[in-house]
């Protein structure tokens, strides 16, 4: 035993030695446990892991892994995984990689890392070390938390589902109370570690001795509360102290509770503001202690004395008690907290939460009239007003925040709702800041009456404004891409699209930041693709399908909106291009980040809903929805106008056919593959049968939305494309190349251009500002994507559903795209299209194996593009050639090249394979 001993100790030995002595020509770093770097609050027992290789040499590959899990820190420093060692593991992908270790206990934090071997026979030294921690993965692990508040909802004044009829005899004005609620309690040993896991409805703010836990804003996201809710996991080690200790948690509305009162788009009454929380405490001497929300918390009502998602929020400085989050408070005032029901099921919230991201000071100051300032903040940004003020005590300063001035430069509200303020009462102390805690808003000018700017002339003993700014708010997904060119339209554009994405970034997709705040589901698909490219979405994608399972009714219909707090009628509860995100978006996730586990999830939802739309449909046909929202036609903008009925809606459901039929293949299911084959080939025949016409090659109407989705779907047959697609480009030309298709037709628009090469189209639609689109808009002052092209005053100002241009951003001009036989980019192309006056473009894009970028300069007698393929990838590259081109990549011509292989000459194109790597090629005519 002790001679088999040494020599796996020498051969570890020199496993160790080779790791750490290949040169650094493989590396690992950027290491991922279910999306995140270091996650708290996991309950996925068999979570998967991810990293990104580096190495110095061209054409890297990943042949083998090796990963360790241990429980303690220092198990890991001395390379054993006493929880999982998965040993030397030949397999060649770094991402989506299952761990197959012991069980995992709740609330417990586990360490891993991991070492590889490459195909050029190199091994890397093991990886930093990584964390992630467990979050409680049943009802038990609450240890008996209660959910409490400050008062209870009696059952007659629940609102559940949300109404939106101010007639209902259920719409009062009757306010809630915004509560306090505190636990005092002592540490009397030395601490290890502490974890609160702690939840408030509508939305909470947690305290611990007068600080604020994180930077997280409106905790926790939007759920259906009448089947779950999100717990929030966070790490106080560092603020406990010894003695005596305070936790503090402020409560708000949120969608939990919406008042009648100030603009409204649904009143909702699921109870009153109410909490439930754990704390764990571990000690170092291995004891553990408990603290749990119980009757022995005392609550209070809170300063805020309203709170609207909608409406806005009212802030009495003088209820405020100071010190009631600190040791040592007279907390006499405070009541014993009441016993209250929750939802049925919590789950940890895992998608990032909303931070404060950006701050704008004013651009612009102007006085409309006596007693009214308007303050421009130069953008439209979702976010909330933050003021600085000094005064008498009880003097109320009223903020009103708007996108848009009237005529008379007042704040403009009445096409995305009204009214929506702000109330501030002065305690009267010194100067005294505040912003709003559980609302905001999308708005560029902020209104303030009953106050006077600093250095302005005072007469009227008003308060006095020493400082006022915009925070702009959304969720803090990390910036991934990057895009950036010639056209200086093109990046504003960009930047439009980018401001609209941020506001409507929330805990989900919302298409506006003020009158709607709802998850709209169609834009999640269409617009999905550019926001990926952008920020890192994929736990707020995981999390938009939960919202979906669980909106899903029990006849298998998937509604527009998710959660779906209130029930609306027609096409804005049933239109299959909104409910079809349930199909689309779990496939799109696979796609974007090999994550086959979303699509497990995700079956049962997806057979139902096609069963559903299969069941309402007329000889294959779809005749309901909205169709191609907000298209531009002869009449007010609304449901389709150019596109007729059942063309977008049946056109959706084949693609959501074909989708299932490929998923069950993945999940091994062949007999449903081959069930919704059939189905699908029975829809396509109805579908031609119905909407096409033979002798012009047109489908319907022959508008832009109807031939190209047409296309893009996969309805047209091959031999007939060519002429959709000139019937296509014919209508664009004979609009003066504008856009006619709306919501649902253009990113299919775009998506056929662009894959037919026919992006010189796609640049002559948008290189424009004199009809509507997105250059119209900016040279009518938008700041972020409007609701329609037109960029009208009766529609909201800041709405990302047409943001579809982003995406030809980076695929298009940029050039990146994955290959549609691969998944997470594995196999990447580099497609630029130099397209009208654009002389270069550069872009980049963090993939789940590291950073795509590609930049491309064009002059009359050559092409340079700049690459960069991340390890444990390959690529095929197309650069604009012709027969007589002269190819070199790094001044070698391509055909002699080692590390680049020419393929073929195609269509104005030389076709290049190459691995992983940086490259730079010429191309001269």
């Amino acid at each position: 035993m002790a001679r088999n001993f040494l020599l796996k100790t020498l051969a570890f030995s020199l496993l160790i030695f080779v790791a750490f002595n290949a040169d650094g020509q493989v590396g690992v770093s950027a290491l991922k446990c279910e999306y995140k770097q270091y996650p708290v609050g996991l309950e996925n027992q068999k979570p998967r892991f991810g990293w990104i290789l580096s190495s110095k040499q061209r054409d890297c590959l990943q042949t083998a892994y090796r990963v360790l899990v241990a429980d303690d820190s220092l198990l890991l420093q001395k390379n054993i995984g006493n929880i999982w060692d998965s040993g030397k593991t030949q397999y060649d992908e770094s991402i989506q990689v299952g761990f197959a270790g012991k069980k995992l206990l709740a609330v417990k934090t586990y360490y891993w890392k991991v070492m590889v071997w490459d195909n050029h026979g190199d091994v890397s030294p093991w990886s930093k070390p990584a964390k992630w921690q467990m979050g409680l993965l049943n009802t038990g692990d609450w240890k008996g938390a209660q959910w409490i508040g400050y008062n209870k909802m009696p059952d007659s004044l629940r609102i559940v589902p949300a109404i939106d009829n101010p007639g209902d005899s259920r719409w009062n004005k009757s306010n809630d109370i915004s509560p306090l609620v505190r636990k005092e309690f002592k540490i009397n040993k030395r601490v290890k570690k502490a974890t609160v896991f702690i939840t408030g409805l509508g939305q909470f703010e947690l305290n611990l001795n007068g600080k604020k836990i994180g930077d997280h804003f409106l905790d926790p996201g939007w759920t259906q509360y009448s089947q779950h809710a999100l717990y929030v996991t966070f790490d106080i080690t560092s603020q406990l102290k010894t003695g005596d200790n305070v936790l503090g948690v402020m409560l708000g509305n949120g969608f939990y509770y919406v008042p009648g009162d100030r603009y409204h788009k649904l009143k909702s009454a699921y109870g009153y503001p109410k909490m439930i929380c754990r704390t764990v405490i571990e000690y170092t001497d291995g004891t553990i202690g408990n603290i749990v929300s119980d009757n022995t918390w005392k609550a209070a009502p809170g300063p805020v004395t309203f709170s609207s998602i909608y409406g806005g929020e009212d802030y009495d400085a003088r209820l405020a008690q100071q010190g009631w989050d600190s040791p040592g408070f007279n907390d006499h005032k405070f009541k014993p907290a009441v016993i209250v029901d929750g939802p049925p099921l919590l789950e940890s919230q895992q998608q990032e939460p909303l931070k404060i991201r950006d701050e704008f000071a004013v651009k612009k100051l102007t006085q409309p009239k006596p007693g009214v300032w308007v303050y421009d903040m130069g953008q439209n940004a979702s976010a909330i007003p933050f003021i600085k003020v000094k005064g008498k005590r009880g003097a109320v300063v009223k903020i009103t925040p708007a996108e848009l001035l009237d005529d008379k430069g007042m704040a403009l509200q009445t096409a995305v709702g009204a009214p929506v303020y702000f109330n501030y009462t002065l305690k009267g102390i010194g100067e005294e800041a505040w912003h709003p805690q559980f609302m905001y808003y999308g708005f560029r000018y902020i209104q303030v009456e009953g106050a006077v700017p600093d250095k302005k002339e005072n007469t009227t003993s008003l308060p006095v404004i020493t400082g006022i700014k915009s925070l702009h708010t959304r969720n803090s997904a990390a910036t991934i891409g990057t895009f950036n060119c010639s056209n200086e339209l093109f990046n504003k554009t960009f930047k439009l699209i980018d401001w609209a994405i941020r506001s409507n970034t929330v805990s989900v997709f919302t298409d506006c930041p003020h009158r709607e705040k709802l998850g709209w589901l169609e834009e999640a698909h269409l617009v999905g693709s550019s926001i990926r490219y952008n920020y890192d979405i994929a736990t707020q994608c995981r999390k938009v399908i939960r919202d979906m399972i669980h909106s899903q009714t029990g006849e298998g219909l998937i509604p527009d909106i998710a959660p779906e707090y209130v029930q609306f009628g027609g096409g804005f509860r049933d239109s299959p291009e909104w409910g079809s995100n349930g199909v689309i978006m779990p496939w799109y996730v696979y796609q974007w980040y090999g994550d086959k586990e979303v699509l497990k999830e995700s079956y049962d939802m997806m057979i139902r809903y096609v069963a559903y739309l299969e069941k309402k449909s007329k000889n294959h046909i779809l005749y309901f929805g909205l169709g191609d929202w907000y298209d531009i036609g002869p009449r007010d903008l609304g449901p389709s106008q150019l596109t007729p009925g059942g063309i977008t809606s049946t056109a959706i459901y084949y693609y959501d056919l074909t989708l299932i039929s490929k998923i069950a293949r993945i999940l091994d299911k062949d007999d449903d593959a081959k069930k919704y084959e059939a189905l699908s080939a029975e829809v396509k025949k109805a579908y031609n049968d119905t909407f096409y016409h033979k002798q012009t090659y047109q489908y319907g109407s022959g508008s832009q939305t109807a031939n190209s989705i047409s296309i893009f779907m996969g309805l047209a047959d091959d031999a007939d494309k060519p002429k959709v697609l000139a019937n296509l480009i014919n209508d664009i030309r004979n609009h003066n190349n504008g856009i006619t298709a709306g919501d649902i037709g253009y990113r299919y628009l775009l998506r056929v251009l662009d894959e037919a090469g026919r992006s010189d189209v796609i640049f002559d639609m948008n290189n424009r500002s004199d009809v509507p689109g997105y250059g119209y808009q900016i040279a009518q002052g938008a700041t972020s994507l409007t609701e329609s092209w037109q960029g009208n005053r009766i529609s909201s100002n800041n709405h990302f559903m047409l943001g579809h241009l982003m995406e030809w951003f980076y695929s298009g001009l940029g050039g990146i795209s994955s290959d549609t036989g691969s998944t997470a980019f594995k196999h990447i192309i580099i497609r630029p299209e130099p397209v009208g006056d654009v002389k270069n473009a550069k872009v980049k894009f963090l993939s789940p194996y590291g950073i795509i970028a590609n930049e491309w300069t064009k002059t009359n007698r050559s092409f340079v593009m700049k690459v960069v393929i991340p390890a444990n990838t390959r690529s095929t590259i197309y650069l604009p050639a012709k027969a007589g081109s002269v190819i070199t990549e790094s001044g070698k011509n391509v055909k002699n090249s080692n590390s680049v292989r020419f393929l073929k000459l195609e269509n104005g194109k030389a076709v290049l394979a190459a691995g992983a790597g940086k490259y730079s090629f010429t191309v001269s005519n």
